[in-house]
């Protein structure tokens, strides 16, 4: 539990000099020994648990949701039947890694909402508690309990309560162990990092030597400042600096990839290939062929119309695993094509970005978080034709 959020947040501090056992996990706020009666009319000890939604990244807001979640038997009443007036749904709630939670609650005050989460947290304690103490009044949820607090150990540097109020906590935590590698941090690679960094992976590597300038400015995600190109510099240095301001784990190499370091991208779990060349491309493929590293690679292909009047073609993410290396080995570019219109730094910011999401979200698919009913090699989108395709393996 962060120091610095019970410091700055008086009504979780107020919730401590009460005496409530809080804790603070994983996005979610939770209130540790909470007497309830259960369906045989004992005495028992539950946990109350709310999302926690933040004003700033340090600061709580007002609650989300007047509901929580609770873990334990259903509470009842002194005379052992169910206390109904909260229940919502008892089922089995995965809210986070560690944190499963068997009921969810809903006791809405009159005006609609909780001003804060001392009063959410006292009204639901004080409901569920009070048969409890009809049957023995010296029972309370403020233990006085001395709980140590634990630094949560997160990537980023504020909390991540859009996972916790989304209830998917778990499945995002899939990531964590992840060292993710970004080769090429163009138009379509800052997008696949701008997506990538916004998840729990633990370290995202970022392989590029060029210098940032005012064409790639108009193609990569947020704004560029013209003092930020004056300093003049590289790509991954850019995004390394830029990115530490919201996450750690964000490595800058300013290096091409190349004969000589190929085998540095054997370490990573998963390789995010985002370049124009053909040669690269073949070289990473065959240098990884023996590897568990799974490789996506990425591409696009623009043209103009004959009357030079709109834009046409595709984009494409093809996927290189230890089953499909030779198939993913034959579709990918081997030669460049710098006749066609992207090579020519057309800006098509738009392009780049679903290019890196069609890419993301198959990576997020591979990882779990997405569910995958047809594990293709590779997909394809047509501009014109405003279609995805897929290939799947035999």
């Amino acid at each position: 539990m962060s120091r610095l959020l019970i410091s700055r947040n008086s009504q979780l501090q107020r919730l401590i000099d009460d005496g409530y056992d809080i804790e603070i996990r994983s996005g979610h706020l939770l209130v540790h020994s909470v007497p309830y009666v259960t369906s045989n009319k004992q005495i028992a000890l539950g946990v109350v648990v709310s999302e926690m939604s933040m004003a700033t990244p340090d600061v709580l807001g007002r609650p989300s949701t007047h509901q929580v979640h609770f873990i334990g038997e259903h509470p009842c009443k002194a005379d052992g039947s169910d206390l109904i007036q909260i229940r919502c749904q008892s089922a089995e709630f995965k809210l986070a890694e560690g944190i499963t939670a068997q009921h969810w609650f809903s006791n809405k005050p009159q005006r609609g909402y909780y001003e804060d989460y001392y009063e959410k947290i006292t009204s639901y304690v004080r409901v569920i508690s009070s048969q409890a103490k009809a049957l023995d009044p010296s029972v309370d949820a403020r233990t006085f309990k001395t709980r140590e607090p634990i630094e949560d150990d997160s990537v980023f540097l504020y909390q991540d309560t859009a996972s916790s109020r989304a209830g998917i906590q778990r499945l995002a935590a899939r990531f964590q162990k992840q060292r993710i590698a970004i080769v090429g941090l163009g138009g379509t690679g800052s997008y696949t990092l701008d997506l990538v960094a916004k998840t729990h992976v633990a370290e995202i590597h970022l392989f590029d030597a060029d210098v940032l300038r005012p064409h790639n400015a108009f193609r990569l995600p947020g704004a560029v400042s013209r003092e930020m190109l004056d300093r003049e510099l590289t790509k991954v240095k850019y995004f390394s600096e830029n990115y530490s301001t919201m996450r750690r784990g964000v490595v800058p190499h300013e290096v091409m990839i190349a004969e000589n370091n190929v085998m540095e991208l054997a370490s990573f779990d998963y390789v995010f290939l985002c370049v124009d060349r053909g040669e690269v491309r073949q070289l990473v493929l065959r240098a990884l062929e023996d590897t568990q590293v799974v490789v996506i690679d990425v591409g696009m292909g623009l043209n103009l119309t004959d009357d030079q009047e709109s834009i046409w073609g595709t984009c494409r993410v093809t996927s290189s695993t230890p089953s499909t290396r030779a198939i993913a080995l034959s579709r990918v570019p081997k030669a460049d094509r710098d006749e066609e219109l992207y090579a020519s730094n057309i800006q098509v910011a738009d392009f780049n970005c679903l290019n890196a999401a069609l890419a993301v979200t198959k990576w997020k698919r591979m990882s779990g978080f997405y569910l995958d009913d047809h594990s293709e090699y590779e997909s394809t989108f047509s501009v014109n034709l405003n279609q995805v395709s897929r290939l799947e393996a035999q």
